[in-house]
């Protein structure tokens, strides 16, 4: 049975509901930008689904829907249309230091963070040595995280996620966090985590990184799944079509 099954999904982006107070006070709407930003619907009709242990790249130029697919995946937005089914828990990095407060110390964040992710203050306590250890922020971990790089801040994040044990994870464009070190570190904890049963869903515009990590894959353009297969024939296809564009 499917972990993740997406089915028939279809989200607007309410375009005229977002609008600004000088455009509320004038009384005019903003236009949408014109090009590919400017269709009614961020995702048009998606489907696929993903077994337990399988891991699927998602690829597309900016603009296509593949982080508001991963936040509908995630539950924090809905679908207009369609249904999407979850089996299990999931936990989510979709942005460089999500779930951190700027104010707050490493040592608060991980306390912060972890229990956005679920996990109770024991166990907190329990796995603190193992994150602080992980994130090789040792000597930053008692200052504010206003003092942090934005990779600083990532791996603090990723290094909580690690941890919360989610049968599903959701990576969006972080997947360069850190030094080769770090990321060969995270490399080695993706792999033991398929091993072990868990499901990942990962955006990235790294599409080497994304071949080396994904099984799956899936191309969306303008909203649309243009390809699905594995992952090295939907980059193949992707980057066939970046060059034709580019040549055009």
């Amino acid at each position: 049975m499917p972990v993740i099954d997406v089915n028939g999904v279809w989200k607007t982006y309410h375009n005229h509901a977002r609008l600004g107070i000088k455009e509320r006070l004038v009384g005019r709407r903003v236009s949408a930008e014109r090009g590919r930003f400017a269709r009614n619907w961020a995702l048009q009709d998606v489907s696929f689904t993903i077994e337990a242990g399988r891991s699927l790249g998602v690829v597309g130029h900016n603009g296509t829907g593949k982080s508001t697919l991963l936040s509908l995946i995630l539950g924090t937005i809905e679908q207009d249309r369609g249904e999407i089914r979850r089996k299990g828990n999931i936990g989510g990095m979709l942005a460089l230091g999500a779930g951190c407060h700027p104010d707050l110390t490493g040592r608060e964040n991980i306390y912060l963070n972890g229990s956005i992710l679920g996990l109770r203050l024991a166990e907190i306590r329990q796995k603190f040595d193992s994150i602080v250890d992980f994130s090789e922020l040792e000597s930053a971990i008692d200052l504010p995280l206003r003092t942090y790089s934005s990779g600083m801040s990532a791996r603090l994040a990723f290094s909580v996620l690690a941890h919360a044990h989610r049968d599903v994870m959701l990576i969006d464009e972080v997947l360069a966090v850190g030094d080769a070190s770090f990321q060969a570190k995270c490399a080695t904890y993706f792999a033991d985590y398929q091993a072990q049963g868990g499901t990942l869903i990962v955006v990235s515009h790294d599409l080497i990184s994304l071949q080396e990590l994904c099984a799956e894959g899936i191309w969306l353009h303008e909203g649309k799944v243009v390809h699905q297969g594995p992952i090295a024939a939907t980059i193949e296809c992707y980057r066939k079509f970046i060059v034709e564009t580019i040549g055009a």
